[in-house]
């Protein structure tokens, strides 16, 4: 059974740091792109972050640029999102994916974590 389990958000104030974790199992996450979507109430869920396979290639949404990092150790099948100079804007609720490739689309990842909520304080 993959199971996808997020860890590490929680209130911070603007201008503050917060370092989110995907522990992945039952499947080999080596071979799998990863990513991060976010979620705010009443919006779409929308794009963060990917990372390909080997690490060596990352994507970010525009917004979050220069701001957040993704990155993976796969000899812990974990990825990490560090978030930088949060915002209230940034305030949602964070899913990792993984997937046969890093992508910035939604519909291609198969297997999702639960989510962990991050609150941005002004």
């Amino acid at each position: 059974q993959v199971q996808l389990v997020e860890s590490g958000g929680g209130l911070v104030q603007a201008g503050g740091s917060l370092r989110l974790s995907c522990a992945a199992s039952g499947l080999a996450f080596s071979s799998y792109g990863m990513a991060w979507f976010r979620q705010a109430p009443g919006k779409e869920r929308e794009f963060v972050a990917a990372i390909a396979r080997s690490g060596g290639n990352t994507y970010y949404a525009d917004s979050v640029k220069g701001r957040f990092t993704i990155t993976r150790d796969n000899a812990k099948n974990t990825g990490y999102l560090q978030a930088s100079s949060l915002k209230p804007e940034d305030t949602a609720v964070y899913y990792c994916a993984a997937g046969l490739a890093a992508t910035s689309r939604a519909g291609l990842y198969d297997y999702w974590g639960q989510g962990t909520q991050v609150t941005v304080s002004s």
